[in-house]
């Protein structure tokens, strides 16, 4: 299993980093997965749904530790890749930020 596709959908909370889409092997898609800053870091929350007892419970998840941690790396890779994006890029020389007359 290849992860081929990791999107990345950036939000501004205060815990909740982002909600991500991943395509397994070009053929399998898995949505709402979450980044989450907690206490010890940024770690991903697989899919989940709240059950009736007010508990939630995954939906998709692992099965064992070595394909989480690929996972983990995976996607944090392309969250950072992509909060990263334009953070010390200097504006073109066509850019200006007033008008000129």
């Amino acid at each position: 299993m290849e992860i081929t596709e990791v999107k990345v959908f950036p939000v501004d909370e205060e815990k909740l980093k982002a909600y991500i889409t991943i395509v397994l092997d070009n053929c399998f898609v898995v949505r709402d997965l979450k980044i989450i800053s907690g206490t010890a870091g940024l770690f991903v929350a697989m899919p989940s749904k709240r059950r009736k007892d007010g508990s939630f419970k995954d939906i998709a998840h692992p099965l064992n530790q070595d394909t989480r941690a690929i996972m983990e790396k995976r996607i944090l890779d392309a969250y950072l890749a992509e909060i990263n994006k334009g953070v010390g890029a200097a504006p073109s020389s066509g850019d200006q930020d007033s008008e000129t007359p």
